[in-house]
């Protein structure tokens, strides 16, 4: 069974269930993410007024972790802060089963994602990464890729181009194979020219929703298919999720349609891609068809949904493990 590391920005996830009139007060477009000062993030939590719900997070940590929770040995590539929220974020990796040798530790306060999350079930994020964002090249090294097969890699990391570029340098002279969620449309719309690059010489699978995938081919939401095969003439395996219509996966010259799994309500998707693709990278990690890849996706995506924030109920997990033995 394939090893699996990933790379991100290790923060907290904060979230805050709001009416839609709340986000007319905030710039960018609902279900998408920004980045923030702490100070304005501040401000936006401060007028929200509740207790926030938090869980240790972040797009490739949530993979990650969602792996661990599977059996697949993991680890995790990234700067927490020398707080009590780093300490939490490590302790919890670790209890699950995952390497923390590749948490690095910053001098300032641990990143946090405030997941806004409306009647509708969508998240709009705002993002202060923190000590997230000190993470430098020159922090990394063989041993943080010598004992995995593959590297698992968010888009936000295209903000830090020098761990980038590092990062895949080390994942290639150590064999590792190389996938990569996209995140975000505004990451798409900020970073084409150089995801395309990313894409074309790096990556060997991308991940991306229905959105994402239309901002960087610049083709309509209707024409995921297009999408994914423009997508798969960069790299070997390109998936696009298109919510509850399921998936379209481009490998091999073959594009498979792979059906969602209906759950009778939303409640909050945060989290949601980011546990697809671990459900398809477990399929993969332990050389299963495109087709039950594509399940397990599936399967983990409908299920975390069902629940506030990135985590599932000890009895969900249970389930989940019983259906993919």
């Amino acid at each position: 069974m394939k090893k699996i590391v990933g790379l991100g920005s290790p923060i907290i996830d904060e979230i805050a269930f709001i009416e839609d009139a709340f986000l007319k007060n905030l710039s960018g477009a609902k279900g998408g993410m920004e980045l923030l000062p702490e100070s304005e993030l501040a401000q936006i939590k401060s007028d929200i007024g509740q207790d926030l719900q938090r869980i240790p997070g972040g797009s490739a940590g949530n993979t990650i972790f969602a792996l661990a929770r599977l059996g697949i040995s993991t680890g995790f590539i990234g700067k927490i802060g020398n707080c009590a929220s780093g300490r939490y974020y490590k302790e919890t990796l670790a209890q699950y089963g995952g390497n923390t040798d590749s948490l690095k530790e910053g001098s300032t306060q641990n990143g946090n994602c405030l997941s806004l999350v409306t009647p509708d079930g969508e998240r709009t994020m705002r993002t202060a990464l923190g000590a997230a964002i000190e993470l430098s090249e020159d922090e990394l090294s063989d041993a943080d890729f010598k004992n995995f097969d593959h590297l698992h890699i968010e888009g936000f990391m295209i903000h830090n181009p020098k761990v980038l570029k590092k990062s895949l340098q080390l994942a290639k002279s150590n064999n590792c194979t190389v996938s990569f969620d996209l995140a975000s449309f505004e990451i798409v719309n900020q970073s084409k020219k150089a995801l395309k690059n990313l894409l074309k010489n790096s990556v060997d699978m991308v991940f991306a929703n229905e959105e994402e995938a239309a901002a960087f081919t610049e083709r309509p939401l209707s024409e995921a298919k297009a999408s994914a095969e423009i997508l798969h003439e960069l790299c070997p395996t390109a998936v696009v999720k298109i919510g509850a219509e399921g998936c379209i996966i481009a490998s091999d010259q073959t594009l498979h349609h792979s059906e969602a799994i209906h759950v009778d309500s939303v409640i909050d998707t945060t989290g949601a891609g980011d546990f697809w693709a671990a459900g398809f990278l477990h399929g993969w990690a332990q050389q299963k068809s495109i087709t039950e890849s594509a399940r397990r996706g599936a399967l983990l995506g409908s299920s975390v949904i069902q629940n506030h924030g990135a985590t599932l109920e000890e009895s969900q997990w249970a389930e989940i493990l019983e259906q993919i033995q």
